[in-house]
């Protein structure tokens, strides 16, 4: 297993240690920022890596986005758990990942690849920021615990889960004939 491959499966490894953290307590807020913010950069990493050093494989292609989607929903799941963001917006995120991955499947089945698009890794910088913002927000230390510094996490995650809607119904607009494909 190559490199940028170990990175994508660190992130995923991440994921429980992060949950554990995340609901162990204020106290431990702090480390499930660390763990976050350091899995979020695996992501940055992985992909620069294999691609300077011409190790994009298959595997990567397909756990990379995977291991974003693991960490992002466990930290939504986290924040929804602890009722500081509302579910709706969880249920907005699922669905668009829901229904791109099932599109990748259907076009995928008929050969085709569907790459992702600006407007999709946007939406997942915007949900890696936010998130950070959030976890630094619930440290129950000086200016991040600030009501100013909260609503402006929020201001971003509400930014983020409307780029999502976004980036999802620009997926399906410029991928339609996975619709219209055989078999469906």
């Amino acid at each position: 297993m190559n490199l940028p491959n170990k990175l994508t499966m660190l992130r995923i490894v991440a994921v429980p240690v992060f949950v554990v953290l995340m609901t162990a307590g204020p106290s431990f807020r702090i480390w499930a920022f660390v763990i976050f913010a350091l899995a979020s950069l695996t992501d940055m990493l992985d992909g620069r890596i294999a691609r300077a050093r011409n190790l994009v494989t298959d595997f990567g292609k397909i756990m990379d986005p995977l291991a974003d989607k693991i960490l992002v929903l466990a930290a939504m799941v986290c924040f929804c758990e602890l009722g500081e963001v509302p579910g709706w917006t969880l249920i907005i995120v699922l669905f668009r990942e829901f229904l791109i991955s099932g599109m990748r499947i259907v076009a995928a089945a008929n050969g085709n690849v569907i790459a992702a698009g600006i407007s999709g890794k946007i939406k997942t910088v915007l949900q890696m920021v936010s998130l950070v913002l959030l976890l630094l927000a619930g440290i129950p230390a000086g200016f991040l615990a600030s009501p100013a510094f909260r609503t402006a996490a929020l201001v971003l995650y509400y930014a983020s889960v409307a780029m999502c809607a976004l980036s999802g119904a620009e997926y399906v607009v410029k991928n339609k004939e996975v619709f219209l494909s055989k078999g469906i």
